[in-house]
């Protein structure tokens, strides 16, 4: 070993150091996703009243820019329809597929009546790892509590969610299920991005 190498070796620790001490806490993140939308429910509990459709523009600023939109789309439709798309494609689709994602959250908060969400620690811990499960539970006063967890990927210093698994089913597993079968039934990317584009503007 030269050195260069001696010289460099502790200044690379001390980065490596630096970027794993600035990775957040998945829980304390979620956690704190969560009691910013709750916030905005209670706050916005009148204006939900008069226009219910502001649940999903909320939605869409808190939650959304924390969902790995990319991977979940790649996701659910399966490596071999992603590959086969175009990048222009893949966009139409992700765009469309948002919209799901944004329903999903917005259906789940829409009845909200002032429940809590309680957030456990990391199994394991996160140092060190690139993708953890987030476990939390809503706790509701007239009935048992819904186990609710977040499956996270790390980018770079940010956590990121690309799947939400509520009682025992997972988001992604639903829609790769139905997915597949169009593909099987010879539908193209395009011809199924139209369909969730047509079945959106409907309602």
């Amino acid at each position: 070993m030269n050195l260069k190498t001696l010289l460099i070796l502790p200044f690379c620790f001390m980065v490596g150091t630096a970027i794993a001490a600035n990775v957040p806490n998945p829980m304390i993140m979620m956690n704190s996703i969560s009691n910013k939308m709750l916030s905005s429910l209670r706050k916005n509990r009148p204006a939900l009243k008069r226009n219910p459709n502001l649940i999903f523009k909320l939605v869409n600023k808190i939650l959304i820019p924390r969902a790995d939109l990319t991977g979940m789309s790649r996701a659910v439709l399966g490596r071999n329809a992603w590959r086969g798309a175009s990048p222009a494609q893949r966009t139409a689709f992700t765009q469309e597929f948002k919209h799901i994602i944004i329903k999903t959250y917005a259906s789940a908060f829409h009845a909200y009546t002032d429940e809590t969400i309680k957030f456990y620690p990391i199994r394991g811990g996160y140092q060190g790892r690139k993708r953890v499960q987030v476990y939390s539970k809503i706790i509701r006063k007239d009935g048992p509590a819904i186990p609710v967890n977040y499956r996270l990927a790390l980018f770079g210093n940010k956590w990121k969610v690309y799947d939400l698994n509520v009682e025992g089913v997972s988001l992604l597993q639903s829609f790769h299920s139905q997915f597949a079968a169009e593909i099987s039934q010879g539908k193209t990317v395009t011809q199924i991005t139209q369909r969730l584009k047509q079945n959106r503007r409907k309602k």
